[in-house]
C-alpha cells in the first residue's frame, strides 16, 4: 500500500525559522517536534547539505532511519533508508516559499509505502485521513516551531 498527500499551508513562521528547526539535529529536537520520541531519536552523520538520523514516534511505535537532502534552496527531503513501517525510498518532502507578511508557504509532499502489516495499518490511518489530517499536522508542528522560536 502506497498513500502519496500533497498539501499546501500558510503559516506565520517565517521560512528560515521553518528550515533552522527542520535542520536543527541536536539533543533539543524532540523539544522543537514534540511528535518525536526522544528514546528513538539518534543522528549518525551531518554533513553540509545532508544527514542521516533514527526519529520515531511512541504511538504508534514507528521509526524510520531517514537521510534529510537540503542541496536545494527551498526544499528540505528526508527519505527512508530503514523502517519498521515504510519501505526505503518512502519519502517527505517541504517546500518553504516565503509567504505574504513575512509568513511561509509550505508545500508538503508525503509519499509513503508500508513495508509490512504494521505500515500498513498505520498507511490506512494516513489515507483516511488524508489532506485534511496532513494539514493539521503541518500546521500543529509549525506552530509548536514559533512557540519554540519564539515567533509567529
Amino acid at each position: 500500500m502506497r498513500v502519496r498527500l500533497e498539501v499546501g499551508v500558510e503559516s506565520e513562521v517565517p521560512p528560515a525559522t521553518i528550515r533552522r528547526a527542520l535542520l536543527d539535529f541536536s539533543d533539543q529536537r524532540a523539544d522543537l517536534w514534540p511528535q518525536l520520541d526522544p528514546k528513538t531519536y539518534k543522528v549518525h552523520w551531518v554533513d553540509e547539505t545532508n544527514a542521516e538520523l533514527t526519529e520515531g514516534t511512541a504511538f504508534p511505535k514507528v521509526w524510520s532511519r531517514e537521510r534529510y537532502d537540503w542541496s536545494h534552496a527551498t526544499t528540505i527531503t528526508w527519505t527512508a533508508v530503514e523502517s519498521n513501517f515504510c519501505v526505503p525510498g518512502s519519502y517527505v518532502s517541504m517546500d518553504i516559499q516565503p509567504g505574504s507578511g513575512g509568513g511561509s508557504r509550505i508545500t508538503v509532499v508525503w509519499d509513503r509505502t508500508a513495508a509490512n502489516l504494521k505500515g500498513r495499518v498505520n498507511l490506512f490511518v494516513i489515507r483516511i485521513g488524508g489532506h485534511r489530517l496532513l494539514r493539521w499536522a503541518t500546521r500543529k508542528s509549525l506552530d509548536d516551531v514559533a512557540r519554540a522560536y519564539g515567533d509567529s
